[in-house]
Parts: C-alpha cells; structure tokens; sequence
C-alpha cells in the first residue's frame, strides 16, 4: 500500500510503504526523501542533529529494511496524524522547535496580496515598524 507523507511543508508519494495500525513502515530511501532523516552508525540524523536508538529497542524501529514513520516521531516527540481512508500521514514539528521560534519573537516570513494584489513579504519591511491587521468573519 503506498501512502503520502507530509512533513517540513512538502510532501512525498511512498509507494512501497506499508501502514500496520498506527505505524507506517518506510524503506530508507523513502524515510530520508519524505523527511530528511537517515539512519547512520549513531542512529537517525537529520543535518547535525542526532537520535539514538535505544538499547534492546530495535524493533519498535526497525524490521529489515524498513523504518517505523510512528517510532521515531515519538523518539523525536514530533506529532504525526494519519487518514487511513486516504493513506495520508502528516509528520509535524517537534514543540521544542515550535517553542524556540517563539522565544525569538521574530515573526516568519510570509507573501500576502494587497487589495490591488501586489505582492507584499514581511521581510521587505526587516527593520521598520509593521501594523498588522487581519479580519475574519467567523
């Protein structure tokens, strides 16, 4: 059964991956295409960040070739959701990194139209006072 991953805003079609409840088993190809983690000597690596697995837990994390999607969301507390019915699942991000973007009170970059829809990013205005409005009518 293949299944589509989202993570880090981009998504990938797994086609050899398989789901088992609430695991979905990846090859390391497709573990390291949908979300940027491998597994090396130390454990699973994302850039310069490492997670080992641990001791006489293998298992939970490996079969083979394949990887477990679930296990190492929870290893790395990253949330992770699925549809069943339409074979997606959606790896989010870890609240430690979610909380540490907060503590720098530096707002992400983002396009919005104006109402004569010119293009206009918040990081045209680094270094100036901004107002932002929004409305809703919900």
């Amino acid at each position: 059964m293949a299944a589509t991953i989202i993570s880090g805003g981009k998504h990938f079609h797994a086609a050899s991956a398989y789901a088992q409840g609430d695991r979905l088993w990846l090859s390391a190809d497709e573990l390291h295409a949908a979300t940027g983690w491998e597994l090396k000597p130390q454990g699973f690596c994302l850039d310069e960040r490492y997670i080992p697995i641990p001791p006489g837990r293998e298992a939970e994390f490996r079969s083979g070739d394949l990887f477990d999607l679930a296990a190492l969301a929870r290893q790395t507390e990253q949330p992770l959701v699925r549809d069943d019915r339409h074979a997606v699942w959606s790896l989010g991000e870890a609240p430690a990194a979610i909380g540490g973007r907060l503590r720098s009170l530096e707002a992400p970059d983002f396009t919005l139209p104006d109402l004569d829809d010119k293009l206009h990013s918040l990081s045209d205005y680094r270094g100036k006072k901004v107002l932002l409005m929004s409305w809703a009518s919900w």
